[in-house]
């Protein structure tokens, strides 16, 4: 919601002393080293007046008051709620979620007995808080009731809890009901008309619901409605007592990290893993009427180069003589779902229905059951992802070698922070590990207000003008010149002062070396472009411009040289990565728009010091240069009929409707698409997905991998929300939300987000609301229990928070290109990181500490409570690993881990290994 001046704050907050808020703008959450000490941690420090409040949900106000302490045992400043104002609609928080140390087992009744009911005086109350709060605390939330009608598998019945740091104050509260809703049947003291269902809870008298009264009746609801539907959903602290009736320890965390729904890969066993292919629900509706009571967005998120899990490989298929088996009307491969008739002659499509004759070489009789007898010898059959070696006619070239070109920026500002010397020395490392020996190219250009090109096939003693097939060498052939270049690169530029930065003709030049044979270009760059084509100025100054219509130009490139270059790249099979350092404002909207439409990302490293970010920047880069790419790629996903993907979002080109070009593809790249039906009704039982990408290997085969995955079609919107991936919806729900940002301001994207969860919660609870009195509960399905967290951590994420204030431009740009092309796993890890206490495990005996590392290794929720001011903490969001020195640790463990530097300031302290026990076993973690 935010306000549209950020630099007040429009009601008084507790400072924020966690790590988890909004990290202030000199924190970057794509910048920093590799394991830092310390006070990286004005990340768990003070939050600078800059960081929106971490309180409230779902919500971007103003910042609040600099913190000057960081210990979690010392007493916040006193509050007191003030109504917020101007707010469109209320805030809800996220809902509870059952503690196994407080909630009873759920007993069903033995068949044929009512179940239990207690007396109709007696009315549980719950055990007050021993912390006081001031704040009002949250919704309870649980999971529908359950019936003989509409059964409800593994559903949560959480108690109620709070959390003052999660709620925000409300004005206008209904009347609280006290209690906890618990697993036993719970008893109003009016008799209750009908028995009480197992899991329900059945409130005192209640105001009267604001739902239609109808079940499942739906109208797409204003704005206003909204705000009075959730603004009856609150609860207050138990009657005549200031304590809250819950405790916020119970709320659902994900601490195990993402949780892929495993009832989908049971009733398809044959399916693709879920690592290739998430669906944002594994039941299809069967209508476009009950497809707009689903609130939340229909689509898939592939990742077709996921690391394959362990112990496991796709299997590589060659069908010499018989050709690829495809469908020959929609061009579907054969996949386990296909099906055999005719004596094994024919084969049904599953994707179109159309029947195709079976190649003589490829026939198989079937047995009794209708399976063919060769069915354990053929994998395409039996798995869910095989790659075919593709033939000839999938070629319109020879495959392409692999291709590494670097552009470095080698002016002032690149010498004196050492970026040059880190680059040239990550580049000579891995020059080993290259994919693709021994047929691997590479080139180098530098420039600063000139371009530098460096002939990699003469002898440097022979001068000459260089040709581009001098420029580019096969880097066996020539790796003596190669090696002499990198080593000597620091040295070259060592006194140069030179300021400017010709990237825009410096990128042409390489764009003309690389065009013959395509690759993968690695730009490094530490200034604003400032000279020739592509030369950008220095915007974002005009304060006046953040939060109007006109503030969402500022994220998109200011030059349209930058597209139109990513689209002649991207034909030539040239995918871009960006590696920004710059200090200054670098115009990163424009620049990382080549990554964008080139299949490529972007690492920022503002304020970039090699003694500090250096290891951060060799990471990277090193698993940028030597993990399995898939070059000269393209990808389409093909699904059953009447149904289609009509919108793609992340990193690529679309070459037609529904053709993905993309010139390198590694396993760390996913890309999210949007679902539509093209028919009123699916009269198919079952739907059907098919991935499929053609790119070359390294080793130089031309291969296609295909996953197939199928789905139920439903006719129920229950089973659509319990079949539900919170991973794939979040996932899609951030790269709507960042691309809203292109074209509105930040508030209107993070309130779409925001209402569209709103409607999906409501919609849910109107399915159970009228017939169970659910008067004032916020029900959920099992699957989407953190769903609302996750749209808290969205809202709060570099991106989409706050206003011109919280995060630096490049900072949210970076941001946003990073986060549209990461898989499931990573992006979830990036909004809810890991935060783990790790001072007791090193301090354990060494036979103690090997057999308990696992239960070490246990996640903590990231609220302030957690953070003790006499431990040591990791917190690791996949970007970084911060480590937090307790306030009042113990002096022998900084010493022991940090060796002299222990009394320095930890920020620019770099962890290194140390002689001794304690050291070793933390660098092993």
């Amino acid at each position: 919601m935010g306000t549209e001046n950020p630099g007040r704050p429009s009601f008084p907050m507790r400072p924020s002393s966690t790590p988890f808020a909004s990290a202030p703008p000199t924190v970057r959450p794509f910048s920093s080293s590799g394991p830092l000490a310390g006070s990286e941690s004005s990340n768990f420090r003070p939050t600078s007046p800059g960081a929106p409040p971490t309180m409230t949900p779902f919500s971007a106000a103003g910042p609040s008051p600099p913190a000057r302490f960081s210990d979690p045992s010392v007493p916040s400043p006193p509050i007191k709620p003030v109504p917020p104002f101007g707010m469109p609609y209320h805030q809800f928080p996220t809902h509870p979620f059952p503690s196994a140390a407080q909630i009873p087992p759920n007993r069903a009744p033995p068949v044929g007995q009512p179940p239990f009911q207690p007396p109709a005086t007696q009315v549980s109350v719950p055990p007050p808080s021993f912390r006081q709060q001031t704040q009002v605390p949250l919704v309870p939330m649980g999971s529908p009731p359950q019936n003989a009608n509409f059964p409800l598998p593994s559903m949560n019945v959480p108690q109620p809890p709070s959390d003052s740091s999660l709620s925000g104050p409300r004005p206008n509260f209904q009347p609280p009901f006290p209690g906890y809703p618990n697993k036993q049947p719970a008893v109003s003291q009016a008799p209750p008309p009908f028995p009480a269902q197992q899991g329900s809870f059945m409130p005192p008298p209640a105001p009267p619901s604001p739902f239609p009264s109808q079940q499942g009746s739906y109208g797409p609801p204003p704005r206003q409605s909204l705000t009075e539907d959730f603004s009856s959903l609150s609860v207050a602290s138990v009657p005549g007592s200031i304590d809250p009736a819950f405790d916020h320890r119970t709320l659902p965390r994900p601490l195990d990290g993402d949780e892929v729904p495993s009832s989908f890969l049971e009733m398809y066993p044959m399916n693709c893993d879920p690592r290739y292919l998430r669906l944002t629900t594994s039941a299809i509706p069967n209508s476009q009427s009950l497809l707009s009571r689903w609130h939340l967005p229909l689509g898939a998120v592939v990742c077709p180069l996921a690391e394959a899990p362990e112990g496991e490989e796709v299997p590589v298929i060659n069908f010499t003589s018989t050709g690829i088996i495809r469908c020959r009307r929609c061009r579907t491969y054969v996949n386990p779902y296909v099906t055999f008739t005719d004596a094994g002659r024919k084969w049904r499509c599953n994707i179109c229905s159309l029947l195709n004759d079976v190649p003589g070489e490829y026939f198989a009789n079937l047995d009794a059951t209708g399976r063919r007898i060769d069915l354990d010898q053929r994998p395409e059959l039996i798995k869910g992802s095989v790659e075919f070696v593709a033939p000839t006619e999938y070629m319109v070239r020879p495959p392409m070698p692999p291709l590494y070109f670097f552009l470095i920026d080698v002016s002032i500002s690149a010498v004196r922070s050492g970026m040059i010397e880190v680059v040239a020395q990550t580049i000579r490392s891995c020059l080993d590990e290259l994919p693709g020996f021994p047929r691997t190219q590479i080139g180098f250009i530098t420039y600063d207000s000139t371009i530098h090109f460096y002939n990699m096939k003469a002898n440097l003693d022979d001068i000459f003008v260089p040709l581009p097939d001098d420029l580019l060498v096969n880097l066996s052939e020539s790796r003596n010149v190669v090696e002499t270049f990198l080593d000597s690169l620091p040295s070259m530029f060592q006194d140069n002062v030179n300021v400017e930065s010709a990237f825009g003709p410096a990128l042409k030049a390489a764009f003309m070396v690389m065009s013959q044979l395509g690759g993968k270009l690695l730009i490094f760059q530490n200034s604003l472009p400032s000279l020739g084509v592509g030369r950008l100025k220095l915007r974002g100054d005009d304060l006046r411009v953040y939060g109007t219509d006109k503030e969402h130009i500022l994220r998109l490139p200011e030059d349209p040289f930058y597209k139109q270059m990513a689209a002649d790249l991207t034909k030539y099979q040239i995918g871009i990565n960006i590696y920004a350092f710059s200090d200054k404002y670098t115009d990163i909207a424009s620049l990382g728009t080549l990554a964008k439409y080139t299949g490529g990302q972007v690492y920022y490293y503002p304020s970039f010091q090699s003694g500090i970010h250096g290891e951060k920047l060799r990471h990277e880069l090193a698993r940028d240069l030597t993990r399995e790419t898939a070059w000269e790629a393209v990808m389409r996903i093909r699904c059953g009929k009447g149904i289609r993907f009509t919108t793609y979002h992340g990193n690529f080109m679309l070459r037609s409707t529904d053709l993905l070009a993309l010139p390198a593809v590694d396993c760390d790249k996913a890309y999210a698409m949007q679902l539509s039906l093209e028919e009123t009704l699916l009269t198919t039982q079952t739907v059907y997905f098919q991935v499929a990408l053609l790119y070359t290997a390294s080793c130089g085969e031309r291969r296609i991998r295909v996953h197939t995955a199928a789905a139920p079609v439903v006719t129920d919107l229950g089973e659509m929300y319990r079949q539900a991936d919170t991973g794939a919806i979040v996932s899609l729900f951030c790269r709507l939300a960042i691309e809203r940002t292109l074209t509105s301001k930040l508030e209107d994207a993070r309130n779409s987000l925001q209402l569209r969860i709103v409607k999906a919660l409501r919609e849910y609870r109107n399915l159970y609301a009228v017939q169970h009195r659910l008067g004032t509960r916020m029900i959920y399905p099992e699957s989407l229990k953190f769903l609302c967290l996750y749209g808290l951590a969205l809202s709060k994420s570099v991106p989409l928070k706050g206003g011109y204030a919280d995060a630096q431009l490049d900072e949210r740009c970076a941001a946003g290109f990073t986060m549209m092309a990461l898989p499931v796993k990573k992006l979830l890890k990036l909004l809810y990181p890991s935060l783990i206490r790790i001072d007791e495990y090193l301090l354990k005996p060494s036979a103690e500490a090997d057999d308990d590392f696992k239960n070490i290794m246990k996640r903590l929720p990231l609220v302030a409570e957690c953070l003790d001011s006499r431990g040591l903490y990791i917190y690791d969001d996949g970007f970084r690993f911060v480590i937090w020195f307790g306030r009042m640790l113990s002096p022998d463990i900084a010493k022991n881990l940090l060796g002299s530097d222990f009394a320095a300031e930890l920020s620019r302290v770099i962890l290194t290994e140390q002689d001794n026990e304690m050291s070793r076993r933390l660098m092993k973690i």
